[in-house]
């Protein structure tokens, strides 16, 4: 019988909550799941839906709840000792997803015309909170970050955390690609994906002309049609929590399941940039890319984005924004349109929230 593996769940908003009942109906192999968060009436309902899930499709997931502030950083390490998780799913922030479908206040217009890593502090703070935990009481686990992955693991990787992947992003596409082409197509299919690349899915076909392109190749052949073969896709204005939830339970299952070989994708896999072709086996991570395409090419590929507008991190730990976000910061900012080192991530994190604030009040 094959050992259960526990994946930890932190976070109850909607998109943790997708990926715990897509878990509880999907898992391939019978696991543990704890989701974390400080919401009790929540937990209690999200704990009930799963379990409940599960037993209408036969999953063999058991689900729990625990209760964590991730505000009070002491609080983090305790809960993990505790639960002692394969896998961790960081799903919790201090910025909303919502963001990319609104242009109300100053903050969101900002994000609609800087790009999303406007939002990187406040995406990387809590993963910043809960991998630096996991690096003192359960070392051995792997951390999968949620929030804004594309971007957001570089810098993680760069603090020395554990982060192995995270979730959306090149996995709505491929999966959408897939689906198009019919039974089989996860198979057949293999994708290069900046979150940038997202956006013209989310236009009419007649309104993504210039827009950026993923590479996409099928049965190893890369194509150069893309939006003309799947030109009848349509991503929503929201964030594509129908997909992405889905996309990731299979490689999630599959780091919790010993002796378990998958391939799928993944956004920020091994704290590089943009998302990937990957590969679980014998308890690792590597990138799946295909024949031709090396992980220098495919690296810089996705680098080139935030080099052009967005957020870089070099190795000495230093954040630079980049581009038309630069230039928007700088006019609101001059100090942190300069950018920042990681180690001040904290101190940063309070900087931009009152530049958040009095850009929200516009």
């Amino acid at each position: 019988m094959t050992a259960r593996g526990t994946i930890l769940i932190v976070g109850t908003g909607a998109f943790a909550a997708r990926i715990a009942c897509d878990i509880a109906a999907g898992a391939q192999h019978p696991v543990r799941l704890v989701i974390a968060g400080r919401n009790g009436d929540r937990l209690a309902w999200l704990t009930t839906a799963c379990n409940a899930r599960a037993a209408t499709f036969g999953t063999g997931v058991e689900t729990s709840a625990a209760m964590v502030d991730l505000s009070s950083v002491g609080s983090i390490a305790p809960m993990l000792a505790s639960i002692r998780p394969d896998v961790v799913v960081q799903a919790a922030s201090v910025q909303t997803a919502s963001v990319i479908a609104r242009s109300d206040d100053a903050w969101s217009r900002l994000v609609a015309e800087g790009g999303l890593s406007a939002t990187a502090v406040f995406q990387a703070l809590l993963s910043a909170r809960v991998g630096g935990a996991m690096r003192q009481a359960t070392p051995g686990a792997v951390l999968v970050n949620c929030c804004f992955p594309d971007v957001v693991n570089t810098m993680l990787a760069c603090l020395g955390l554990p982060v192995a992947c995270g979730v959306g992003n090149v996995g709505i596409l491929s999966s959408c690609f897939a689906g198009a082409l019919g039974p089989g197509g996860i198979r057949r299919v293999k994708v290069l994906a900046h979150y940038q690349t997202i956006g013209a899915w989310r236009r009419n076909m007649g309104e993504r002309a210039g827009m950026p392109t993923p590479r996409v190749w099928i049965d190893d052949a890369e194509i150069d049609d893309v939006h003309i073969r799947f030109a009848a896709l349509r991503l929503t204005p929201e964030p594509a929590l129908e997909v992405s939830g889905s996309a990731s339970v299979p490689l999630l299952v599959a780091m919790a399941t010993p002796g378990t070989t998958l391939a799928a994708h993944a956004p920020g896999a091994l704290g590089l940039p943009g998302g990937y072709p990957v590969r679980w086996a014998e308890g690792a991570l590597s990138l799946d890319l295909p024949p031709g395409l090396s992980q220098d090419e495919a690296v810089a590929w996705n680098q080139s984005f935030e080099q052009r507008n967005g957020l870089l991190v070099s190795a000495d730990g230093k954040a630079t924004y980049t581009g038309v976000l630069h230039d928007r910061l700088l006019a609101l900012s001059p100090t942190l349109a300069a950018g920042f080192a990681l180690g001040d991530l904290e101190a940063v994190h309070v900087e931009m929230a009152a530049l958040r604030a009095r850009l929200q009040a516009r």
